[in-house]
């Protein structure tokens, strides 16, 4: 399948388990340098979609190119198209008696081209931990540990599954501008995520799936409409808080001003958040799967 310009490209793609349907003709494209977030609840068929993708699962029918490759292929051609994409997974098993540096220099051994062991720790927050035992870290710095392991082979394609569960939020920006520099190098990421706020932060594009089907793909800005959504114009009256949900703030705030001649109390203007026009398009379902 030809699809010029695009890291991955679906056309059609089904995936059922006996009587159910989890992934009902998908189309999805993604551009190279792009970070691209898929968000759906539990059962939208996104954690199904995302495996298919990295070769762990599947389809019944459709059209996948992942780096020009389908990733259904076996042998020694799998083994060179794995060696392009990094991954990594909501959960992983790994060698407890082993230090965080000699982890990374293990598994840096699998690629051709692999990032300095050193430079990936430091990049992750783990350089004071660097001789520390895998079993005697927290979650968080566990989790830090897989992301290690997802990009020291210098991947081209990085797909990164809920990566932050468990990070502080010093930490949580970290990795962002991590994934960014990424990003800026080139790299092309798959972001599965349940913090609207991190797909906000990162994604070029976001892809919202449900039942199976893809409902919108837009900017985080744009998505549902959001950028022409009604405002919320809040403020402190007498008789207690105030709001009004409008189309034209600029209006209803030049109202408030002849009432208040100086400052309105409180005045706050809040248009949808990422996560309102989420939580409408699946139907206030809040979980991610």
């Amino acid at each position: 399948m030809s699809d010029s310009g695009n890291v991955i490209s679906v056309r059609g793609l089904k995936k059922s388990y006996g009587s159910t349907q989890a992934v009902a003709g998908i189309d999805i494209s993604i551009a190279s340098g792009e970070i691209f977030a898929l968000l759906g609840p539990n059962g939208a068929g996104k954690t199904t979609t995302v495996e298919i993708l990295e070769g762990f699962r599947t389809r019944d029918s459709g059209q996948v190119s992942v780096l020009g490759i389908d990733p259904s292929i076996k042998g020694a051609p799998a083994r060179i198209w794995r060696n392009r994409i990094g991954i990594v997974l909501q959960s992983t098993s790994d060698a407890g008696d082993l230090s965080v540096s000699e982890t990374v220099a293990h598994f840096a051994k699998y690629y051709s081209n692999p990032r300095n062991v050193d430079e990936v720790v430091q990049s992750v927050g783990l350089s004071e931990k660097s001789g520390e035992l895998i079993r005697t870290l927290s979650g968080g710095q566990r989790r830090r540990l897989d992301v290690a392991l997802g990009i020291i082979g210098s991947p081209e394609l990085l797909f990164l599954d809920e990566p932050t569960t468990g990070f502080d939020p010093e930490a949580r920006r970290a990795f962002w501008a991590l994934i960014k520099s990424l990003r800026d190098s080139g790299t092309t990421i798959v972001l599965t995520t349940h913090y609207l706020d991190e797909a906000e932060a990162l994604a070029d594009r976001v892809a919202v799936i449900n039942h199976g089907q893809i409902v919108e793909v837009s900017t985080p800005a744009l998505l549902g409409g959001r950028a022409t959504s009604l405002a919320t114009v809040s403020w402190l009256s007498e008789s207690g808080p105030k709001s009004e949900r409008t189309d034209n703030p600029t209006a209803v705030i030049r109202k408030l001003s002849e009432i208040y001649k100086e400052e309105i109390p409180e005045l706050t203007v809040k248009r949808a958040s990422l996560e309102d026009i989420y939580l409408e398009m699946i139907g206030g379902v809040h979980e991610a799967e």
